[in-house]
């Protein structure tokens, strides 16, 4: 048996969601006692390949061509599809981002292949993997067997741990994949990034998230104060960002991202069941409500019922004074 893990990567860096993915890997191939191995796919990734070592593979594959500098659909799918098939690959661990909800769809279809999405856990039985994964807008969790012989998992981010980086490189083997230009159907002119600053949502080990309760986007600056104090990122709720208040890039549930951080405060959100869908998974859960009945206290570890506007200039003065930055 061998197992593929999907490393992706961003101008020429491996995302986090990539190591946590290359170990949860290992941890299955330890498990069924199955060989294991990376793979890269951009432009220039050779040179980052070896690092992949430290989280538990000994080799790393790479598809390298100019034209896969920004990521495309129907290129990227072939490049991976290729190199499942040339290294016989029966299953193929990618992250369950943007990228990787779009690919493990598009090389289900090309390789014949059982998918389950957006895992939370895995477990082993009888040398099948069981994953855990949730249904239904998070309102419930289900445990998927995927029966056939070629099989594809998707990782939701932060939640597997990427363990403790070992001091080792791992062996680098490049795979040809003939790419022609009809295989870009597509083509990325430029890319516009946020402001530098704050933590991508769904790599942020903390997030503070405002919700329409706010009034108005002048009010996200207390959001944004006490975000940028604790090096967290700043998110929102749907109808926020359909207010206009916040980017969509910003919005976190069923139509936004979903994120799974150690930490999360919703100030002034309700708690409707898309939202929840996108951050029911964080570790710890702290809601700051003046509506007792609010759907969110459902979820929380911790529930401050009272007005923000009072509650979030407070906590921030006092994190202040107990991190000495006042």
């Amino acid at each position: 048996m061998k197992i593929l893990a999907y490393a992706e990567q961003r101008d020429g860096k491996f995302k986090k969601v990539a190591y946590e993915v290359v170990h949860a890997a290992h941890q299955a191939a330890s498990q069924l006692g199955a060989e294991l191995a990376a793979l890269v796919v951009g432009k220039d990734v050779e040179g980052i390949a070896p690092e992949l070592g430290a989280y538990g593979t000994k080799k790393v594959y790479v598809v390298q061509d100019d034209r896969l500098h920004y990521y495309s659909s129907t290129a990227y799918a072939k490049a991976v599809a290729a190199a499942v098939e040339s290294t016989g690959s029966d299953i193929l661990f990618l992250p369950a981002t943007a990228m990787g909800k779009d690919l493990a769809a598009r090389l289900s279809a090309k390789l014949g292949a059982g998918l389950a999405a957006d895992c939370t856990q895995l477990r082993y039985d009888g040398g099948e993997i069981i994953a855990t994964r949730p249904v239904y807008a998070g309102k419930a969790l289900v445990d998927v067997r995927v029966n056939s012989t070629r099989k594809i998992f998707t990782l939701r981010p932060n939640v597997f741990s990427a363990g403790n980086p070992a001091m080792e490189k791992a062996a680098v083997e490049k795979v040809n994949v003939p790419l022609e230009d009809s295989d870009f159907a597509s083509k990325v002119t430029s890319i516009s990034t946020a402001k530098a600053g704050r933590p991508d949502l769904t790599e942020a080990d903390i997030i503070i998230s405002g919700g329409r309760g706010l009034g108005g986007p002048e009010n996200f600056k207390m959001i944004e104060e006490l975000a940028d104090l604790l090096g967290a990122g700043v998110g929102a709720s749907r109808a926020a960002v359909d207010a206009g208040w916040r980017p969509h890039e910003d919005q976190v549930g069923q139509t936004g991202k979903t994120v799974s951080p150690s930490l999360y405060v919703a100030v002034a959100i309700s708690g409707a069941i898309q939202h929840l869908a996108g951050m029911s998974s964080s570790k710890y859960i702290v809601a700051i409500n003046k509506d007792k009945e609010a759907p969110i206290f459902q979820v929380a570890d911790y529930g401050i019922v009272g007005d923000a506007f009072e509650i979030v200039p407070e906590l921030t003065l006092q994190l202040k004074k107990a991190l000495g930055k006042e």
